[in-house]
């Protein structure tokens, strides 16, 4: 049995992640990660992790992280989808977790999306 500090502190973090995931009153940024079977079946739960893990060191309370089922491109699994006030909808296909890093890093903090990691780029 752990001690109750550790007990402590393991609520603490997974209180904190949660948090992460469910951003009440953000300004209307969110990431959604598709987690139907396949985008599971293709990492999307490491994908989702990285993305709370980062936004939660980052200390970047002003988005929300969601699940979703299928979002309808499987072979493009794991997606996130970023939605932001104003802006169009942006589409990131074929993710890791190193990417969803980036992606907090590029898109989220500084506003630039990651072309070479979206829809878009891998279709063409």
């Amino acid at each position: 049995m752990k001690s109750l500090e550790e007990l402590l502190a393991i609520k603490e973090k997974a209180q904190a992640q949660i948090a992460a995931r469910d951003a009440e009153g953000n300004d209307g940024i969110r990431v959604v990660v598709g987690m139907a079977t396949c985008g599971i079946a293709a990492g999307a739960r490491p994908v989702l992790k990285a993305l709370t893990e980062e936004l939660e060191k980052r200390n970047i309370k002003n988005v929300s992280v969601t699940q979703t089922g299928c979002i309808g491109m499987c072979q493009y699994e794991p997606i996130i989808e970023v939605y932001a006030p104003g802006k169009e909808k942006v589409t990131y296909v074929q993710m890791t977790a190193e990417k969803a890093v980036k992606v907090v890093a590029n898109h989220l903090v500084n506003g630039e999306v990651v072309m070479e990691y979206t829809v878009g780029a891998v279709t063409e």
